[in-house]
């Protein structure tokens, strides 16, 4: 069928055109001549712009070519030079042939001018834990030596730059930079202690000391913890040109006690003083601290005990701290300094209260950091532990009294209440809680591939 219709399409072409070849003759033949040669004119054309390449004439062209002067290559080599980076940390026996000799640098010259340049003296040597980066030619003479460290200015560091000039000198400056915050996750199992679980975590000790002091009213770090408990935690780090230099504050934590979930995360009302809160919302942070210690070790509760002095039992009402001389004591709430100074059994010891019925005691310091009268806020340092007074060795003897009455310092610091969220700050709150929760089960599911692997 389609085979018949094609036929009957071609044999009615070809009668049209017929018919019109037989109307118009003469136009029809220049029509077609006129293509043809066309056709052939423009494949002459392009034909003759392609000759034979053995037909095209060869020419040899001579010059001759200055090089330049040595000296000018070698300074264009000079340029591209090899240059060996190489860092290490300050150890407490380094002498400056034992850290250039780790540092691969084989430079008598610049371990000459170290020995008696004096920010290098005061600020390198000596100063164990400072990371040293160093810069080497091929020769493994020393091109620039850097070293950072914390500014005492907040938000500040400084930057140690020993550099070798184009005429071979060295010459040191000192600089100050500005630290910049980022974000870390960390997660960790407790096994013994919390310590050991933030050094397996590679988490800075100053982490375990704040959640504890963050959960230290709902958690009882020194003797609450059980084998299997776990946390996970987002924190700041303070860095220098991308180096670490200190432990900023803990953003969120999330911490699983005997099966108990507790969680904080750090929050600034408008014009108000940030604090904790968990993540539903809920006033976390105490007026008082549980500790007037950082984390530490508790040698004895608030319950009866045989006196190591006086050879009795007797009713001990207060709550001991060992730790070594000179560790730092802290106030555990706001207040004002009743008083400062001897006293008996006591030897030096700091009162200070905190409103009408409150009033805390810190015995046996070694030192006294305040005086009668001055106001003192939550976790200022007073002192320091010590083993003056009645006491066998270095520890703190910490009180609180209620209207008089002695009290267990970690129940009232459970039982305090701190900052509360006002109700125009709870959709910032929610937000920010809501980025949180995401981070902490970031920090998780790190550790479990962590783990894993």
């Amino acid at each position: 069928m389609e085979r018949n219709r094609l036929l009957a399409a071609g044999e009615r072409f070809a009668s049209g055109g017929a018919q019109l070849l037989q109307r118009h003759p003469r136009h029809l033949t220049a029509l077609l001549a006129a293509l043809l040669l066309g056709g052939g004119g423009g494949a002459f054309a392009v034909a003759s712009f392609g000759p034979d390449p053995a037909d095209l004439p060869v020419r040899q062209v001579r010059e001759q070519v200055e090089p330049l002067p040595i000296e000018a290559q070698l300074e264009a080599l000079d340029v591209h030079a090899l240059r060996l980076f190489r860092s290490d940390v300050l150890r407490p026996t380094d002498t400056v042939e034992s850290l250039l000799s780790r540092l691969g640098l084989h430079d008598p010259a610049a371990a000459a001018y170290l020995r008696q340049d004096a920010a290098f003296r005061t600020q390198i040597l000596g100063r164990p834990g400072r990371l040293v980066t160093a810069e080497a030619n091929d020769q493994h003479a020393l091109e620039k030596l850097i070293a950072r460290w914390p500014s005492e200015e907040a938000g500040e560091f400084r930057r140690l730059i020993i550099e070798r000039a184009g005429d071979g000198r060295l010459s040191t400056r000192v600089e100050t930079g500005q630290l910049t915050a980022s974000t870390r996750l960390g997660s960790g199992t407790i096994r013994s202690s919390l310590f050991a679980a933030v050094d397996e975590a590679r988490i800075p000790d100053e982490i375990a000391v704040q959640v504890a002091d963050i959960l230290g009213g709902r958690v009882d770090f020194h003797r609450g913890l059980r084998k299997g408990d776990w946390f996970n935690v987002v924190y700041e780090v303070l860095v220098a040109d991308g180096e670490p230099m200190r432990t900023g504050r803990v953003l969120s934590v999330e911490f699983i006690n005997n099966g108990k979930s507790h969680t904080a995360m750090w929050f600034q009302q408008p014009g108000r003083k940030g604090a904790y809160f968990d993540l539903d919302g809920s006033a976390l942070q105490s007026a008082y601290l549980a500790s007037p210690m950082e984390f530490s070790r508790v040698t004895s509760g608030f319950s009866m005990r045989f006196h190591p002095v006086l050879k009795q039992w007797r009713a001990h009402l207060g709550t001991d701290y060992g730790a070594p001389t000179g560790t730092p004591v802290r106030s555990v709430g706001d207040g004002t300094v009743e008083f400062a100074g001897w006293q008996n059994g006591f030897g030096n010891v700091v009162t200070i209260r905190h409103n009408a019925s409150d009033v805390t005691l810190y015995a046996h310091l070694s030192r006294i950091a305040v005086r009668k009268g001055q106001s003192v806020s939550q976790g200022q340092n007073v002192g320091a532990v010590g083993a003056t007074g009645w006491a066998t060795g270095p520890h703190l003897h910490f009180e609180f009294r209620k209207n008089g009455e002695h009290q267990d310092p970690q129940v009232v610091a459970r039982k305090a209440e701190g900052a509360k969220l006002a109700a125009d700050a709870l959709p910032a709150f929610r937000s920010a809680s809501v980025a949180m929760r995401l981070k902490l089960d970031a920090a998780a599911s790190a550790a479990q591939v962590a783990s894993i692997e």
